[in-house]
């Protein structure tokens, strides 16, 4: 995909400060295509960090970094008209944010609960609200501007269907599967509007660090976020008009192959509506 793809488009993408992260990747990946980025970080040290890196690529005036908590709808709001106000617009939302109880500060080292039951209230309550309700108030923020500009895309990082219910992976795994279903649900209400809603996953374990830093696992192993930026490009470009309501996997896209064979290879419909309509309608 050609490098300027996406220039004079505008994108926020959440969770963007980690230095090893998805949103730090995604970000990069975007500015080369010639966007310009509002990264959203609680992290205020690792977003000055990744901001003098996006700057030494793209220039002085290709990102706007605001420190934001988009768990909090006025943060949220006022994200999005800075956004619109300073970067000029706004055509692109990566819901990228994620964490879990060790990540947040919520477990302690070598406390890992293995059962429901062992959660605390407000472990569950923080990540279900960054990994879940966050992306519900950054779409809902957003929708509107697009709606009446007449296109957008909503692009939401959430996980393997393998996670989703994995032993021991509570709340992680559950607030990401909300996460997709939230995305499933709004391509079919923006349907026809100009406005998309996306899924893109790494396919795997990735490293960034929401990976324990004791991990067993050798990083160099890992799924690298990088995987994540020229498929985020096509999603977020004029390209991809006609994909709404997909989960595409990072790591099977392969931008070797032809748009049609690379979208059969990793692209699926959000939510596994596959598997059948199942709920029991009353007789009339």
């Amino acid at each position: 995909m050609a490098e300027s793809v996406l220039q004079g488009k505008v994108a926020i993408v959440t969770g963007a400060g980690s230095p090893i992260g998805i949103g730090h990747a995604i970000t990069l990946g975007l500015i080369r295509a010639g966007a310009r980025v509002a990264m959203l970080d609680i992290n205020q040290a690792w977003l000055e960090q990744s901001a003098h890196e996006m700057r030494s690529v793209g220039g002085m005036d290709c990102i706007l970094p605001m420190v934001a908590d988009i768990t909090d709808p006025e943060a949220v709001a006022q994200a999005v008209r800075r956004t619109i106000a300073e970067l000029g617009g706004l055509h692109i939302l990566v819901n990228n944010a994620g964490t879990n109880p060790r990540a947040a500060g919520l477990e302690a080292p070598g406390q890992r609960p293995s059962n429901f039951w062992d959660i605390a209230p407000g472990a569950w309550n923080r990540v279900v609200a960054v990994n879940f309700t966050g992306p519900f108030l950054m779409a809902r923020a957003v929708v509107g501007h697009m709606l009446a500009q007449g296109g957008g895309r909503i692009i939401g990082a959430t996980t393997s269907m393998d996670t989703m219910y994995r032993k021991g992976g509570a709340p992680y795994g559950p607030s990401k599967a909300g996460h997709e279903a939230l995305v499933a649900l709004m391509a079919q209400e923006l349907e026809g509007t100009g406005v998309t809603a996306n899924v893109l996953v790494p396919g795997g374990a990735t490293n960034t660090n929401l990976i324990a830093p004791d991990t067993p696992y050798d990083r160099a192993t890992l799924i690298q976020p990088e995987v994540m930026q020229a498929p985020v490009v096509w999603l977020a470009s004029d390209a991809s008009q006609a994909c709404n309501g997909r989960r595409l996997i990072a790591y099977y896209w392969d931008e070797r192959l032809p748009l049609e064979e690379r979208l059969a290879r990793a692209s699926a419909p959000a939510a596994w509506p596959q598997l059948g309509r199942q709920a029991i309608s009353p007789q009339r």
